[in-house]
């Protein structure tokens, strides 16, 4: 009955603040309508941290991301954002109201206490097999990441094109570059489990993480540096249930620089981003404004579709995993020829229910959220009760797609489906309890 209230309570603040900040965008105050969903935004999240005691909790993960982004978009602080239509204001409501059912109601229906989560078991076996998993990830991808320096003929770091990394990639071969990483993600599980820190254990497993830091750098991609690390701290995060305030300190000290010596590789000044982001007050630092269009105008280019859309797609967007893993885009081009309707040619990120609209409209964006929802409540009990530690890196990974829901289409996203694969392969592969002679 409790937990009954405080989702009645959810749901009914969620609904409240969110009339009272459509209402107050209508009426030009756009500061002000932001920070009524930012601040319902941290609410939900505290009351679900209370709830479980978990720092990356799905949900919470969820209403940060969609609810807290969609606040930031309603500052309009570029001249690129106009006022949203109905049907847009309805999507991102109908959304999080999706979302939310089809969590809380697998969560009510399959529920598993918190106290009977299985612990974690310092296990030889187990971690031996992790670390397998470490050296073939790295094996792989540094096996790919050198043909496609050979092939396309340059490095994206050592590179003067605007958009190198654009330019650099083989299909097929750059799905494994990129794996790498999950590497720093599946050592906190390694690191976890095992007894035998030995140094040449310690060694490979240092030269493997320096790696999967590296190959981002080195192809100058910004997101996967950040998903590599952001995936760790969340895996470490859950099989730990804290994180002390001097490792995220320390973290950021090292990630700040790094994502400027980045952008300045990609050879983006601030005069070319300013330019590119149109901010109405063009005395704003580029350190905010830079984060602040890659969260805001996701939301534009959802309403710019909303608008200009003339006939949906009927599932063609959504199987694009399917077309590109198998090689079908190339036999038939015509089934992934569809334009991205967006505010501006450089600014290409979407949201994650940008193509559930695309193929179906406004019930598509409904019955994906609560699909979306429904999963990650699986997984989130899933987690509490299986033996098997690659699930935490299952759970990692959606709690990155839903803490960036804002940024991309992930389940349109071959990269994303390909990563569920390796994660799969390695579940069954750490998960097989053969007979294994005594050492």
């Amino acid at each position: 009955m409790k937990n009954n209230n405080t989702l009645r309570i959810q749901y009914l603040s969620y609904c409240a603040a969110y009339v009272l900040s459509m209402l107050l965008s209508r009426s030009g105050l756009h500061i002000l309508s932001g920070v009524i969903l930012l601040i319902e935004a941290v609410l939900i999240y505290l009351i679900l941290f209370w709830k479980e005691q978990n720092l990356v909790n799905m949900k919470g993960f969820f209403t940060l991301s969609w609810v807290g982004g969609q606040g930031v978009a309603c500052f309009q602080l570029s001249h690129l954002q106009k006022d949203w239509s109905n049907v847009t204001w309805f999507c991102f409501w109908l959304i999080y109201m999706g979302f939310s059912i089809g969590y809380d109601l697998f969560e009510k229906k399959k529920y598993v206490p918190e106290e009977g989560q299985i612990p974690f078991k310092k296990d030889e076996t187990t971690a031996r097999r992790l670390l397998i998993c470490i050296v073939g990830l790295a094996v792989a991808s540094a096996a790919c990441f050198t043909l496609e320096a050979v092939v396309v003929g340059f490095i994206p770091f050592f590179s003067d094109l605007p958009h190198a990394y654009s330019y650099f990639h083989i299909s097929g071969v750059h799905y494994f570059t990129v794996s790498c990483i999950l590497i720093p993600a599946i050592s906190v599980l390694y690191l976890k489990l095992t007894k035998e820190k030995k140094v040449v254990k310690m060694l490979i497993l240092g030269v493997c993480n320096v790696e999967a830091v590296l190959i981002p750098i080195l192809c100058v991609s910004r997101f996967q540096l950040l998903f590599a690390v952001g995936f760790a701290v969340v895996t470490y995060i859950i099989v730990n249930k804290k994180i002390k305030l001097r490792t995220l300190i320390g973290l950021m000290c090292v990630m700040i620089p790094a994502y400027v010596v980045l952008t300045v590789a990609r050879n983006h000044d601030v005069e070319y981003l300013n330019g590119i982001f149109e901010m109405k007050n063009s005395s704003i630092p580029i350190f905010i404004t830079q984060p602040y269009i890659y969260v805001a105008n996701n939301f534009e280019n959802f309403n710019c579709m909303v608008e200009q859309l003339t006939s949906h797609t009927w599932g063609l967007r959504m199987l694009f995993p399917v077309f590109a893993l198998t090689g079908l885009k190339f036999v038939f081009p015509s089934l992934v020829a569809y334009p991205n309707f967006i505010t501006k040619t450089e600014l290409t990120t979407l949201t994650m229910f940008y193509d559930s609209y695309y193929d179906f409209g406004v019930p598509g964006v409904f019955a994906f959220a609560c699909l979306i929802g429904t999963f990650a409540s699986a997984v989130n009990q899933r987690v509490k009760k299986d033996q098997n530690p690659i699930i935490y890196l299952l759970y990692g990974q959606v709690a990155i797609y839903l803490g960036l829901s804002f940024f991309t289409t992930w389940f349109s996203n071959a990269t994303t489906w390909f990563w569920f694969a390796m994660t799969f392969i390695m579940y069954l592969f750490v998960g097989c309890r053969k007979r294994e002679k005594n050492e």
